[in-house]
């Protein structure tokens, strides 16, 4: 019988990694995107090693102008019908918004939001088309709320859940067998909590930061599930649940104090 396909971009390390896995362990044959294609081709030998299951590795950098458009154009010629997209790959930039150089900021919108919407855009027709379809957008709780030193992030993220939990409404009127999901982790075990080219460390208590394979699973099931939302973490909902009951001005505030003192 003939596998499905899922596209993961961000596919290289943390999270992204775990969706791989994830998805191969359920039968999926997959195609690897990230800008380092020497790292792509390992977690694609060894998800054939451990899975049997076919790859291809694409190297891309997302935030180039229609870098979605050329991906696309790549696998739809190579013959390859994507069931199941995660669009996980995303910038972050930890300092105050003057100090960090416009460029980056640039090349995060680029990827967060601009590549993740044209990604969405051509594969949902895709799906459409054939009737049938998942696509998980990586969001975060920072989309929930303001997060000083890392505002650009954060509005980035924003703007996934909000896109996300209304294209789900659009698609769910036209098609029963295509879904789109975000999902909305909180802290999670990866170099984005310390990664030099991002800027400062962020130093957060173990208690409160989750398992990337706790979080690919999670989100993998809700998508198949078609479920618009997902939180990992009982006690990560509950936290959020606690923070929008109180004014926006004060949790913001909170924030960025809190923030302050956890950059090392």
């Amino acid at each position: 019988m003939k596998r499905p396909w899922a596209l993961v971009t961000g596919a290289s390390d943390g999270i992204g990694v775990e969706f791989c896995r994830e998805l191969a362990a359920r039968g999926h044959d997959l195609v690897l995107v990230a800008r380092r294609e020497e790292l792509l081709h390992e977690v694609a030998g060894r998800m054939a090693r451990e899975h049997g299951i076919a790859t291809r590795v694409v190297p891309c950098d997302l935030a180039r102008p229609r870098a979605a458009e050329d991906l696309h154009r790549r696998v739809v010629g190579e013959g390859i019908e994507v069931d199941f997209l995660v669009n996980n790959a995303g910038l972050l930039f930890n300092g105050f918004f003057d100090e960090i150089e416009l460029g980056k900021q640039e090349d995060l919108l680029a990827v967060n939001v601009v590549a993740l919407t044209a990604l969405t855009h051509l594969f949902l027709r895709d799906m459409l088309a054939r009737g049938r379809g998942r696509i998980l957008n990586v969001a975060s709780t920072a989309a929930w709320l303001g997060i000083p030193q890392q505002n650009v992030y954060a509005a980035s993220k924003a703007y996934v859940v909000s896109f996300t939990l209304a294209l789900e409404d659009e698609v769910r009127s036209k098609a029963r067998g295509v879904s789109v999901t975000a999902l909305c982790p909180s802290y999670t075990r990866t170099k984005m909590l310390d990664n030099p080219a991002q800027g400062r460390k962020l130093s957060v208590p173990d208690a409160l930061v989750l398992d990337p394979a706790q979080v690919a699973r999670e989100g993998i099931e809700g998508a198949l599930r078609g479920r618009p939302l997902v939180m990992p973490g009982v006690s990560n909902r509950f936290a959020m649940s606690l923070l929008q009951a109180l004014p926006r001005t004060w949790v913001t505030r909170l924030a960025g104090t809190l923030y302050r003192r956890g950059q090392a």
